[in-house]
């Protein structure tokens, strides 16, 4: 009696491409259907302002439940057998599912982490001046301290209102954060293959920070970018808070967004979070 169905509502323009939300499906192994909403008529619909967003509608049509951002899922599955046993009391269902993260669990509470980035000129977060205002291409340097909620670029770079691009043959992008894992959402932009190595603290990722997206090679830790699409960077094994410097050596390299993932503070788990 369950019914799944994937609504995808692009952030960004790339994400409106059918073919590349087809490879996504492939690549998460997705049987559901999935509707693209590149026009947000279905997030306008529902009034939804939140990704992700999860809605159980009844038999009738009816909400009858949401949740929003991540997490909840205990609660989500309870909610599904309540409504599933509405159509048919005497139906067997599986115990609920245990927490597949320490996060997930009931009155864990999390470390703060940094909220994500967007780099796109409306959302401010460049810190450093440049040559220019606003949008377009811009010389960028500094010097001096990090804010935390901040990235500093070097080079010259085209600020769009969704990503910033590397215009000149290198260029850096540098911001100072805590979290436990980090990711970001790159493109290659017009090349069918960029090399972005990253350093963290100074110095190339320890093997056992490195993710399937990070790997060494020379003393260095490289990504790949060969299609645009979110890449995990860092996986710290614990929170804390660290220098990340994104270095490419050639133009064209698209940085949208960094995201950052807390995990939880053992000191009050078990507590309930506000």
């Amino acid at each position: 009696g369950l019914v799944v169905i994937g609504v995808h509502t692009p952030e960004f323009t790339f994400a409106q491409q059918e073919a590349n939300v087809e490879s996504g499906v492939r690549e998460f192994g997705l049987t559901y259907p999935v509707v693209l909403d590149s026009e947000y008529e279905l997030w306008k619909a529902f009034a939804n302002r939140y990704l992700p967003a999860k809605y159980l509608i009844d038999r009738a049509g009816f909400i009858r439940f949401a949740h929003f951002g991540e997490g909840g899922y205990v609660e989500t599955e309870q909610q599904i057998q309540a409504l599933l046993r509405e159509g048919n009391s005497s139906l067997r269902l599986p115990r609920l599912m245990k927490p597949l993260r320490d996060s997930d669990a009931p009155g864990a509470v999390c470390f703060r982490a940094t909220p994500d980035l967007h780099l796109g000129h409306k959302h401010k977060r460049i810190g450093n001046p440049s040559a220019g205002a606003g949008h377009g291409p811009a010389d960028y340097d500094f010097t001096g301290e990090l804010r935390e909620g901040l990235v500093y670029l070097r080079g010259k770079w085209a600020s769009t209102a969704e990503y910033v691009e590397l215009i000149s043959k290198t260029g850096s992008a540098t911001l100072r954060y805590s979290a436990d894992n980090v990711s970001a959402v790159l493109s290659p932009g017009e090349n069918t293959r960029l090399e972005v190595e990253v350093q963290q603290d100074g110095k190339p990722l320890d093997s056992s920070f490195t993710t399937a997206d990070t790997t060494a090679r020379r003393n260095r830790s490289l990504v790949i970018v060969e299609a645009p699409r979110i890449f995990a960077l860092v996986n710290n094994q614990a929170f804390g808070s660290h220098r990340l410097d994104l270095a490419c050596g050639s133009p064209g390299l698209r940085l949208y967004v960094l995201s950052f993932t807390s995990s939880v503070d053992p000191s009050v788990s078990g507590t309930k979070s506000a």
